[in-house]
């Protein structure tokens, strides 16, 4: 297995991925993908079995501690001397679930996050994984009321260093 981050290159792989892995409502667009790998693409972690991407994770860093909507959306918000690691998203093609791909990009992603100097990360997550994310240190503040993306109820959740 191979982790690294992503390029401009990577934008046909990661958009057919995301629509394979969420709901319409939820799924980044390869437009926003676009922008998001402009703007961020060493937040971008992508991990492959060979040339095959089997599962990948994006979000930016800010200062804002709170992830909110327009997050999704506005890639300018980025700001790389921020204090916070967002995560957006965390695929797996749906062939290759529970196998603990998922859990080596948190990994890879916490240990980043803390190398650069970073408070923490910071995700949301539907009710289901809630105990999924607390194996890695996550603690669930509640119900996020920042963020309705999509429309689905989000669990705001937080590792701090």
């Amino acid at each position: 297995m191979l982790i690294r981050t992503a390029t401009l290159n990577d934008l046909e792989a990661v958009s057919k991925m995301e629509a394979a892995c969420f709901p319409p409502a939820e799924a980044a667009t390869r437009e926003i993908f676009a922008q998001r790998l402009a703007s961020y693409g060493n937040h971008f972690w992508l991990l492959f079995e060979g040339e095959q991407l089997l599962a990948f994770a994006d979000g930016f860093v800010t200062n804002e501690p709170d992830l909110f909507d327009a997050m999704y959306e506005k890639a300018e918000l980025h700001n790389e001397e921020g204090q916070w690691q967002m995560i957006f998203g965390l695929n797996t093609l749906p062939a290759f679930r529970r196998q603990g791909l998922a859990g080596q990009l948190l990994r890879r992603i916490i240990a980043d996050t803390r190398s650069q100097g970073r408070r923490g990360v910071v995700l949301t997550c539907k009710e289901r994984l809630i105990p999924y994310y607390a194996k890695f240190g996550f603690r669930d503040e509640g119900i996020s009321n920042k963020s309705r993306h999509g429309g689905a109820v989000w669990h705001q959740m937080r590792l701090e260093f």
